[in-house]
């Protein structure tokens, strides 16, 4: 039988380390070329280095077919680069990952705007310029004939989709993701490809919490001691939703979050009213909120719930 992802290319941005470095090694162990995108930069964006080579090194000991690239996502030359490279080691790339991201956590009335702008810059417009390049790379193959099997996969996190406590600038870029993945899939589908959010559960140096192996150590594969939050734990989701397998999926979110898979919803209309056609009349437009949308006055409404 063949591998799940045999003769598909991936790129894998932010892949040196943690969630990413997981991707990147479960999707070569399924068969696919990896181009191992990473910054080598520290969580808040800082400094650059080899990270990259640490999850290369290992996916080729394993037998696999990676390469290393150390561009800045936020960089627009570097972003096409690394489409550019897979392409020439491979002569064409089927999968994009969008995993590369920063935190520069603060409640945001002691935020800077370089704080704001810094991680809007990793996780919106780095996964927009690496998500641009590569659907003008499948659009000219599909203008030549080609049928073709693309794949992005974009980033989001519980902090994107429910907020939390100082991070005003990670979760907008996170909720932000969920924006252009949904465009994504409109604007691709017409040529046979898909875009799709994972929002992975994981504890990993950028939630700077302890408890897991050296992140940056390359993991070991073994499948019987992971433990709740391990970062590997949605990797086997990305290589599906990497694969051709996952053809009739797109738009859509899932959030693993330890043994648990989650088929996520976005907003929607859940409670509707009509004025009958008149104007609303704001004085008692909460009271018709208190009885006929929320049945209730008091706690409130906090988080969506």
């Amino acid at each position: 039988m063949a591998a799940l992802l045999e003769g598909r290319t991936a790129l894998i941005t932010g892949a040196g380390h943690g969630i990413g470095q997981a991707h990147a090694l479960e999707l070569a162990r399924h068969g696919a070329s990896v181009v191992v995108n990473d910054l080598g930069t520290s969580v808040s964006g800082e400094g650059s280095g080899r990270d990259a080579d640490v999850v290369v090194d290992a996916i080729v000991a394993m037998g696999g077919k990676a390469v290393a690239d150390y561009g800045d996502v936020g960089d627009e030359g570097d972003a096409e680069a690394m489409v550019t490279r897979a392409i020439d080691a491979w002569g064409h790339l089927d999968v994009l990952v969008n995993n590369a991201g920063i935190v520069r956590d603060r409640a945001i009335w002691n935020m800077e705007a370089d704080d704001f702008d810094a991680v809007m810059r990793v996780h919106v417009r780095g996964s927009w310029l690496t998500s641009r390049a590569v659907a003008r790379h499948w659009r000219h193959r599909a203008k030549s004939g080609e049928s073709l099997a693309g794949r992005i996969i974009n980033t989001t996190s519980g902090a994107g989709l429910q907020g939390n406590f100082g991070q005003s600038n990670y979760a907008t870029a996170k909720a932000a993701l969920t924006g252009l993945t949904m465009t994504l899939s409109v604007e691709l589908g017409s040529i046979g490809c898909t875009a799709n959010l994972i929002g992975p559960g994981a504890l990993t140096r950028l939630s700077a919490t302890t408890g897991l192996p050296d992140p940056t150590e390359p993991m070991d594969l073994g499948p019987d001691d992971w433990s709740e939050f391990d970062p590997r734990m949605s990797s086997p989701v990305v290589a599906w939703l990497a694969s051709t397998a996952s053809a009739g999926v797109s738009g859509q979110c899932f959030r693993v979050m330890g043994e648990h898979l989650h088929w996520m919803q976005g907003w929607r209309e859940h409670v509707s009213i009509s004025n009958g056609g008149r104007h609303w009349d704001a004085v008692t437009l909460a009271r018709t909120l208190e009885t006929d949308v929320f049945g209730t006055r008091v706690p409130g409404l906090r988080l969506g719930v």
